[in-house]
């Protein structure tokens, strides 16, 4: 079985995206640049199974650490997921990612940021429980 991870970073009030993009997206503080610098930290080594708006946004020096893996609608989380049995696996992607990998999701590291502005995605904390007994 793979260990199964999400880690994303929301706003004060829970904001996750607008128009497909992180909200304080060219935000230069220096917990912007920590909670960047620990998600490529933390997912070194790892597979990172990622919807198409974040596969776009992946540097390609980020390749060279970590498996990345596009991930479509149709294609089955846990089929997708088997594939990499036994590796340390990062979700990462928007809400509807979220929403179809959350079952498998055994550990969410969430970081929060100093945002306060506007967004069109926010975190639903249902995801946290779903798939447990």
């Amino acid at each position: 079985m793979s260990d199964v991870r999400a880690m994303c970073a929301i706003g004060r009030r829970g904001q996750l995206g607008l128009d497909g993009h992180m909200p304080w997206e060219g935000e230069t503080g220096p917990e912007y640049r920590a909670d960047v610098e620990r998600f490529w930290a933390a997912t070194r080594g790892a597979v990172l199974l990622v919807g198409p708006r974040t596969m776009a946004s992946i540097p390609a020096e980020a390749y060279a650490e970590r498996t990345i893996i596009g991930i479509r609608s149709h294609m089955d989380p846990a089929e997708t997921i088997a594939r990499h049995r036994g590796r340390c696996v990062y979700i990462g992607g928007g809400g509807a990612v979220w929403r179809a990998y959350a079952p498998f999701i055994r550990h969410w590291d969430i970081t929060r940021l100093p945002y306060d502005g506007p967004a069109d995605l926010w975190f639903d904390p249902t995801w946290l429980t779903l798939g447990r007994t």
